[in-house]
């Protein structure tokens, strides 16, 4: 579980970027994070993952406090896949990247490549196990970004932007791989379509603080609710609305 409790935060400029936020999300929980630009969504992230440093309120995995002692342990619970791979993607083999953490954690030769193999049978590319990453498409980077943090084993990832800039059929295949995964799912997203799609939940951010927080249908599909923190209706809604005054007329 994740639980966040009286959580505020500040930049230096003295902009606050959360202020009051009281979550719990349980797990195997898939959540979408939607917000406008600026409601605080990256920066709650940098919280939970220990990027930024909580000063008011705290943020707990399980029974693990997020604090400077704890980061390391944090980090192996936590997984984020940034919303562009090229900052998440820096070895010469996918293979190297996707390895990259459990080598870090000393893991023997045997047990590193397993969890490499189980992270790309499990995503369904283990034919580019041994590519450059910097020559493959968006959409590939975006899906081994994922491999990389699933090999860690983590029991939550946090996803921020996963499906931005991708053409129709890289984000499908985006959008498929995260369908397939079972630990907590926590999506910060533009794409109100794949949150309707794929999330169980979610919850509005707005200057900050939690505007809405419910089931996907019921915050999704509320135009009055939505336009009230600056969103509209996911496309797919906005299309039948759109048909439906057509057949009215």
């Amino acid at each position: 579980m994740l639980e966040i409790e009286k959580l505020s935060y500040a930049y230096p400029d003295g902009h606050i970027a959360i202020r009051e936020i009281d979550l719990k999300i349980n797990d195997g929980e898939s959540v979408a994070l939607v917000g406008a630009n600026g409601a605080g969504k990256s920066s709650l992230f940098k919280l939970i993952i220990g990027i930024s440093q909580i000063k008011e309120g705290s943020i707990k995995i399980g029974d693990l406090s997020v604090e400077k002692k704890t980061l390391k342990d944090v980090r192996k619970k936590v997984g984020m896949v940034f919303q562009n791979p090229d900052d998440q993607l820096f070895m010469t083999k996918v293979y190297d990247d996707i390895a990259f953490g459990p080598r870090n954690e000393l893991l023997s030769d045997e047990e590193v490549e397993e969890r490499v193999n189980n992270a790309l049978e499990m995503l369904g590319v283990t034919h580019l196990r041994d590519r450059m990453p910097h020559r493959l498409s968006g959409g590939e980077k975006r899906v081994i970004a994922i491999a990389s943090v699933l090999s860690m084993n983590p029991q939550i990832i946090l996803f921020d932007e996963p499906t931005s800039f991708l053409d129709p059929s890289a984000r499908r295949n985006v959008i498929n791989t995260l369908e397939k995964l079972e630990m907590t799912k926590i999506i910060a997203t533009h794409d109100l379509d794949m949150a309707l799609d794929i999330c169980d939940r979610v919850i509005i951010l707005h200057h900050g603080s939690v505007f809405a927080d419910g089931k996907t249908d019921d915050i999704l599909l509320n135009e009055e609710l939505l336009l009230g923190c600056h969103l509209e209706l996911p496309f797919c809604m906005q299309k039948r609305k759109v048909r439906k005054q057509d057949s009215d007329k």
